[in-house]
């Protein structure tokens, strides 16, 4: 039998999420079995191979904040604002 890793968990959970929905980096670790994790999601989504079909951009900060993103901030607020997600000026 084998048996998913963490880092393909993570990719799972992120593909899935909706767009113009996000999740905290802490919930994607959480729902991948490790919640005490949420760094080591950051630094798996830092290094994704599988963008844009696992959008790792709607990935969010616990307090809301929108975070890094290895495109740029600035461009993940777009895309996040263009998906819905952020509330238009």
């Amino acid at each position: 039998m084998h048996k998913s890793s963490f880092k393909d968990k993570v990719f799972v959970v992120v593909s899935r999420i909706p767009c113009g929905q996000t999740l905290s980096y802490k919930e994607v670790a959480k729902l991948a079995g490790r919640p005490k994790a949420y760094r080591a999601v950051g630094n798996i989504l830092h290094r994704n191979p599988h963008w844009p079909k696992v959008s790792c951009h709607r990935v969010i900060r616990s307090d809301g904040k929108i975070g890094g993103w290895a495109g740029g901030a600035k461009k993940k607020a777009l895309l996040l604002k263009k998906e819905g997600f952020l509330k238009r000026d």
